[in-house]
């Protein structure tokens, strides 16, 4: 880990309240980080110090030696709360390639505290000069917010670990199923794909999102509320409120942020499609900037702090050319210019606008094809008069 230049009452206050991780074992060459960081680890390191207090993401991949190509591995992540003067203890699982902060008992954390100037040598400093950027990204995420959405392992994994939802070891196992034994002759593509086992995720790894509404329109609503509820997604956006945000409807915005920093630092492409899915859900409800000012607020800042992070090209569709964000935002800034919107968010999100017009050359004005009638689908059973 590089030094990193830091004013030194700056760095005696960090170093005095500051927390530590105490990270044993971790072999030469392996690929860790915390936030926005990255280093590959040396023969030296044994952790990282004077860490401001709060939230923070650390992060890991096992990797070969150079002489075996040194390829590296899919990576893992772990989120930690840490309190002024804390110190967390891991040691590196060979077996598993993985860091294992379960076993360390108080009494080796004490010793460890005792001997923290002896060690203070192999332990390299936080990178300050992100901070800031970090604390953007997360500034609406809380310890007990990200209890709910982590799996209930509590690591977070770029490659989704899959087990077989039968496990057919034996030829006999395959006959019980009316499959075929793995030697007979496969005579086509289709029928090999089909001989592949089903997978689920193994318990306990799944990220625990908010479950997005796929009906954007109550029971037994008319065709009239079913186009307006199509249009404009406020009622399932409340729904979402309602189930799992109902004492501060403000913390959507951290799941948000959670589901951003799993994909940009965690690389979990699932956590992606959810951010997209939440974008989407909050910039297409237009009833519910009135209703939640103060949360559409603070959206524009969140979404301000994401895409300065982003390549302006990464939302491009390949195959449509379409781009995700351009279009989504442009219903969002639409709605907001409208004449009961609070005049405090219509000029925010005009600022907006005209940030992200500059920076990536973006085209929010709508196409006149755009604003021809919308035709919605309705449910079976549900006819116009």
């Amino acid at each position: 880990m590089a030094e990193v230049e830091m004013d030194p009452e700056l760095a005696l206050g960090l170093f005095e309240e500051g927390a530590t991780l105490v990270l044993l074992g971790v072999p030469e060459g392996t690929e860790l980080g915390i936030d926005y960081n990255t280093w590959q680890v040396g023969p030296r390191f044994r952790g990282v110090k004077m860490i401001p207090p709060g939230l923070h993401f650390l992060h890991y991949s096992a990797s070969n030696r150079p002489d075996r190509g040194g390829e590296v591995g899919p990576r893992t992540g772990v989120f930690l709360n840490l309190k002024p003067r804390d110190i967390r203890l891991a040691r590196w699982d060979g077996a598993e390639e993985d860091l294992d902060f379960s076993n360390s008992q108080e009494e080796e954390v004490e010793r460890v505290r005792a001997g923290l100037r002896d060690l203070d040598r192999f332990l390299g400093p936080y990178p300050y000069g992100t901070l800031r950027k970090w604390v953007s990204l997360t500034d609406r995420m809380t310890e007990e917010g990200v209890r709910s959405l982590q799996p209930l392992s509590g690591k977070i994994c770029a490659f989704a670990q899959v087990l077989p939802e039968l496990a057919l070891r034996h030829t006999q196992d395959r006959l019980e199923q009316n499959l075929p034994s793995y030697d007979s002759e496969c005579h086509s593509m289709q029928e090999g794909l089909e001989r592949l086992p089903k997978m689920k995720q193994r318990p306990g790894t799944e990220m625990r999102f908010s479950e997005i509404p796929k009906q954007n329109y109550p029971e037994g609503a008319t065709p009239a509320q079913i186009t307006r509820c199509s249009m404009d997604l406020s009622y399932a956006l409340q729904s979402v409120i309602d189930r799992y945000y109902k004492q501060d409807p403000q913390q959507i915005l951290g799941e948000l942020q959670f589901a951003f920093v799993s994909f940009l630092i965690g690389n979990v492409y699932e956590s992606f499609e959810h951010w997209q899915k939440l974008v989407n859900l909050l910039c297409r409800s237009e009833e519910a900037m009135q209703r939640h000012l103060s949360l559409y607020l603070n959206l524009i800042s969140v979404l301000y702090h994401q895409l300065g992070e982003i390549p302006p090209d990464f939302f491009v569709d390949i195959v449509s050319k379409d781009n995700f964000l351009t279009s989504t935002l442009q219903e969002f800034f639409s709605f907001a210019a409208g004449p009961d919107v609070d005049a405090t968010l219509r000029k925010r999100a005009e600022k907006f606008k005209s940030h992200l017009t500059k920076k990536f050359r973006w085209d929010f004005e709508p196409d006149p094809e755009e604003c021809a009638p919308v035709v919605v689908e309705l449910p079976e059973g549900v006819t116009l008069d």
